[in-house]
């Protein structure tokens, strides 16, 4: 499979890559099948069931609000957050929506978006299926599709079999597992980042690349900075105070805390970038997949740290920090997983940290020994993590936990960047540990909000 970094690393909005991200790409891929197919003009109703993670958990993580946006022909990389609260409210109350903001049909979002808490699809965790119908409500058209992590979505064909469409172009440097990706590099006397620009230049030139890299780059910016401005409580009904705007004012001014602990002042700053990002996801606001919605804050927060924390930071070492993460982000996604709904939250943030911990060696000049063991580090010590948020909501202990991982990266790449490269375990070892671990964890701790912290804490 090829996967270029615009595929790990893509704009959308919150609070969940699998949940909001992926389900509105797959509703607006359904409406244009009617469209293709000469239906949409026939259709009166569409109804849209939720299975597996989605229909436990998909209240909490905007999954309704995404079909519906999908629906009337929303993307998420387009999209205008602002309005969609209202956009949705207004269909919710006139019972009217307008498939491909063309086409106006009875929306009864109560009775036609169903969430089956319990019922799962046998392919994926996160599965949906959606049915038009006519005005006699005689089925024209129906489609099934999983939302598999980060965004990305298979359709399952009319024979009920799930094929995953890869992308097969051939890549100057084809790898599957870590010790290859190390074998190339020392063949060919390169880094892992010099690698993966030469395979993604077989899609665009080295100017697009670097542009749509930056661009991301200042996404994630922009995000921090919303979220450093914002104030108030999250939506949901858990009443979260979103704290990075008081806390931007507390650093900035100097603090007592800060005095207090002097030498841990980039750490604050640190959880301050992480809590940013993730109380804009969870607030619906836009934000960049790395590589899931769950763990945006991750790899912005660490970037945020080499460029205002480490001397000689540079905008290519920005560009290599993005290149090593993705290369990191293809290992887990071939051989693993990165959906909470799958493997549970070691898939995301887990994995989140170990690309942000092997971009930030990678920005520091580390070789490709010492970026393999940060990445392995950052992972190993994420094994087993569950995913349990309280209420089904992207808030509790998601936002934290993506100030922890940071911080973990971080000293993933000082400890990786202090030593020579050689460690014990390899990261191939602990990406197939990761996908064991995620098998044999127990379904109720893979985004079902059916155990740990999402039944022992009340929801209030």
């Amino acid at each position: 499979m090829a996967i270029s970094f615009f595929d790990l690393f893509k704009v959308g909005i919150g609070p969940s890559s699998s949940h909001t991200v992926g389900p509105m790409v797959a509703a607006n891929q359904f409406v244009h099948q009617l469209e293709d197919l000469h239906l949409l003009d026939k259709t009166s109703r569409v109804k849209v069931d939720l299975y597996g993670s989605l229909g436990a958990t998909g209240k909490g993580h905007g999954t309704g609000s995404a079909v519906l946006m999908g629906l009337e022909g929303e993307m998420p990389e387009s999209i205008d957050p602002a309005p969609v609260t209202d956009r949705v409210r207004g269909i919710q109350e006139t019972a009217q929506l307008n498939l491909l903001g063309k086409h106006s049909i009875v929306m009864q979002v109560d009775s036609d978006l169903i969430y089956h808490k319990i019922d799962r699809l046998e392919f994926h965790a996160n599965g949906m299926t959606l049915q038009a119908f006519d005005d006699d409500f005689e089925c024209l058209h129906s489609a099934t599709f999983y939302s598999v992590g980060g965004g990305f979505i298979v359709k399952e064909d009319e024979q009920g079999n799930v094929a995953l469409v890869e992308d097969t172009t051939p890549l100057p440097h084809t790898f599957h597992d870590a010790k290859t990706l190390l074998s190339i590099c020392k063949q060919e006397s390169k880094s892992i980042a010099e690698i993966m620009m030469e395979n993604e230049q077989t899609w665009c030139s080295t100017d697009a690349i670097k542009a749509g890299i930056l661009n991301i780059w200042a996404v994630m910016q922009g995000c921090v900075q919303m979220g450093m401005r914002q104030e108030g409580i999250l939506p949901g009904g858990l009443k979260v105070k979103r704290r990075a705007a008081s806390l931007y004012r507390d650093l900035s001014s100097k603090s007592s805390m800060e005095l207090i602990t002097p030498a841990l002042g980039a750490m604050d700053w640190v959880n301050l970038y992480a809590l940013a990002v993730n109380e804009e996801n969870a607030a619906g606001g836009r934000v960049v997949t790395a590589p899931t919605n769950g763990a945006a804050g991750i790899i912005p927060a660490v970037l945020h740290y080499y460029f205002e924390f480490c001397p000689n930071a540079t905008e290519q070492g920005v560009i290599d920090f993005f290149l090593t993460a993705t290369a990191i982000g293809v290992l887990f996604k071939e051989n693993a997983s990165i959906s909470g709904a799958e493997v549970g939250c070691q898939g995301e943030v887990g994995s989140a940290c170990s690309m942000a911990a092997a971009g930030l060696a990678a920005a520091l000049g580390g070789t490709p020994e010492q970026i393999e063991n940060a990445a392995e580090i950052g992972m190993e010590h994420n094994l087993g993590l569950t995913c349990d948020p309280i209420g089904g909501l992207v808030q509790v202990p998601c936002i934290e936990r993506n100030a922890m991982a940071a911080m973990k990266a971080i000293n993933s790449a000082s400890m990786a960047l202090r030593g020579n490269g050689t460690h014990h375990v390899s990261l191939d070892k602990v990406i197939a540990t990761m996908r064991a671990t995620g098998r044999d964890m127990n379904e109720k701790y893979k985004e079902t909000s059916r155990g740990g912290l999402a039944v022992n804490v009340i929801e209030c």
